[in-house]
């Protein structure tokens, strides 16, 4: 039986992965699903598309590299079903692993799905805390607290502060904490220029 079958999102390509932390060939896998819907639920380029599932593509192979267990879907797999939760169902059909551990999703539509599907196969659901962040969501929450209005600009003064991003001291480099007025200007009849 697996251990810990590990999804790895398209968004989530790198080794300091918090989910792969303690990964052990000898009894866990990876999980890796390319699926037509994703692309599909917001606009992309195809460019972008392709650079995506390159990236992907690319993980896995240092993965067998590696000599890790890896279980990838391909959108050109047509003998699986097209859409992510059906192929995540499959595979946690397939690998039945003692729990399903993700690093947390960028979107909370997939975080509902991976929940949904892991339900319907009552395997347990261990969420890892994403580190791309400057803060985690629960010091986000906290931040929020009951304020009556939630001003992104607000929060990123404080990140600045809080990590001496763009920082003099306790002000901002040059004086001004953003040049938001000046980025809504227009660039006017004759374009933006050279």
């Amino acid at each position: 039986m697996t251990r810990h079958l590990i999804l790895v999102l398209g968004d989530q390509l790198g080794w300091d992965n918090p989910a792969l932390a303690d990964f052990d060939p000898a009894q866990d896998r990876l999980l890796m699903i390319e699926a037509d819907s994703e692309a599909e639920e917001v606009w992309n380029h195809q460019a972008r598309i392709a650079i995506f599932l390159s990236g992907m593509r690319h993980f896995a192979n240092e993965a067998h590299h590696r000599r890790w267990p890896c279980t990838y879907m391909k959108v050109e797999d047509t003998e699986l079903p097209p859409d992510f939760a059906s192929r995540l169902a499959l595979a946690l059909n397939n690998h039945p692993p003692q729990a399903l551990v993700v690093m947390e999703a960028g979107a909370w539509r997939m975080e509902r799905l991976i929940e949904d599907a892991a339900a319907q196969a009552q395997v347990l659901l261990r969420w890892v805390g994403d580190t791309h962040s400057l803060c985690s969501r629960a010091e986000f929450a906290k931040w929020a607290g009951d304020k009556k209005e939630l001003r992104m600009e607000f929060f990123y003064r404080e990140m600045r502060k809080r990590h001496g991003i763009l920082m003099e001291g306790k002000e901002p480099i040059g004086g001004q904490w953003n040049f938001d007025a000046e980025n809504r200007k227009g660039f006017g009849a004759k374009g933006p220029g050279p």
